[in-house]
């Protein structure tokens, strides 16, 4: 018993200095656009980035980037809901409905309040809407935050579970990138929408455990 309540402190421990951390770093992204103290970054990262720019790039970026857009994001979701309703995981599938559903909310809500204005350049795709912080940076956290999250509790092989969250991890940045190679946002709303989705996700991961997982811990890596 005292086992398990020491993991459970451990977990919530943990999720509290993520969920600060993430929402620090959004705050500080906030006050320095605010401030106009930003344009010196997004420019500096902008340059290096467009100096790599070239047409099997662009297919690539373009490839990368659709894997983050709500379209996929949608049918990836509803998706894995029926697949784990149909395994009869019911909260789980409420969790991921929830989590990937009120996080694009979320970020509309976000856009909505701060009306951030697209980069002023020749963007290499088409992209209507606000621009901060940016759809499939946050979107791609959470979802495939979300997906690391239960792959991370489904595999048995630590070496396997790690692997999960690495290319998953990997893809996320990825695509976060490409939004700033296709010249459709700034790096800065990159940031942003990893920043609030990683806050996103680590209070629904967090309160999921507490109403579902609460009287079992075996599933929290030794």
């Amino acid at each position: 018993m005292e086992e398990r309540q020491k993991k459970k402190a451990v977990f919530f421990i943990i999720s509290l200095v993520c969920l600060s951390i993430f929402t620090w770093g959004f705050v500080s992204i906030l006050e320095e656009w605010k401030e106009n103290e930003i344009a010196g970054f997004d420019n500096g990262v902008f340059d290096i980035v467009h100096s790599f720019i070239s047409p099997k790039l662009t297919t690539l970026m373009t490839s990368i980037t659709f894997l983050g857009g709500v379209k996929w994001l949608s049918i990836c979701t509803i998706g894995i809901v029926i697949v784990l309703l149909f395994m009869k995981k019911y909260p789980l599938a409420l969790f991921v409905a929830l989590t990937v559903g009120l996080g694009a909310a979320f970020n509309w809500l976000l856009k909505w309040i701060f009306k951030r204005d697209r980069p002023d350049i020749e963007a290499l795709i088409e992209q209507g809407g606000y621009s901060f912080p940016s759809g499939h940076s946050m979107g791609s956290f959470i979802f495939y935050g979300a997906a690391a999250f239960m792959l991370f509790r489904a595999l048995d092989e630590r070496i396997y579970k790690w692997l999960s969250v690495f290319f998953l991890s990997l893809l996320i940045l990825s695509i976060g990138l490409s939004r700033v190679y296709l010249g459709v946002h700034y790096p800065s709303d990159i940031i942003a929408g990893f920043t609030a989705g990683g806050a996103w996700l680590t209070l629904c991961m967090s309160v999921y455990i507490y109403f579902y997982k609460r009287s079992d811990w075996k599933y929290i890596d030794e």
